[in-house]
């Protein structure tokens, strides 16, 4: 898989299997878009030093990781201002099809006192949990929050998300080489993350528990 990425990275490709991914992960939290990224900037890496020369080496490396960066920052944010403007618009579905998901609902009732409060740097945070970033922009657009109050903290996640992502993949590529033991550190490092994200998120709502 790492040689066909490899090769994958070395066309504009990539960025439309990074982007769909990352675009759609936002309606289906299955789908590992996290990974992807990583693997894409391992691969990538891998490329970049391969390359002629330190000079050549060193702005391919940054080009592919720029683009890539912004390449999964922008489906992020894309991402998450269709599942705003769907919930917007369906909230009452939405909020059905959440209560089916056993998954969702409990990222729901943790995230929805936040969220009430306006919640901005939650929306940070969440993008790095298990289906954070689904509960805060379906639930964002459910409760009818403003554009202007979710926009600029879905852009901020987006790209915080993205660029700790690729750095992951790029640098566990440059220390331990395009393989898949580098693969599997950089994802364990986005998890561990992702880990500490819901830990975080819990905090606030346990005095409210134990208070009930």
């Amino acid at each position: 898989m790492l040689d066909q990425l490899g090769a994958l990275a070395e066309t504009p490709w990539i960025y439309v299997v990074v982007g769909v991914s990352v675009l759609l992960d936002v309606f289906l939290p299955v789908l590992p878009s996290g990974v992807l990224v990583i693997a894409a900037a391992t691969a990538a890496a891998g490329s970049a030093a391969g390359a002629v020369g330190e000079a050549t080496q060193g702005h391919a490396g940054f080009a592919d990781m720029f683009a890539l960066v912004m390449c999964a920052a922008t489906a992020s944010v894309m991402g998450d201002m269709v599942a705003y403007r769907l919930a917007w618009r369906g909230g009452d579905r939405f909020d059905r099809a959440i209560a089916r998901s056993r998954r969702l609902t409990a990222a729901q009732a943790r995230l929805g006192t936040a969220l009430l409060r306006g919640g901005g740097p939650l929306v940070v945070l969440a993008r790095f949990a298990p289906a954070g970033r689904s509960v805060v922009s379906l639930g964002a657009g459910v409760m009818h929050r403003r554009v202007a109050e979710f926009l600029p903290w879905s852009a901020l996640a987006g790209l915080t998300w993205a660029a700790y992502s690729v750095s992951l993949g790029y640098f566990g590529g440059q220390w331990l080489g395009a393989s898949w033991l580098s693969t599997a550190v950089s994802v364990f490092a986005l998890f561990a993350a992702g880990a500490g994200a819901g830990f975080l998120m819990r905090r606030p709502a346990e005095p409210e528990a134990q208070a009930h």
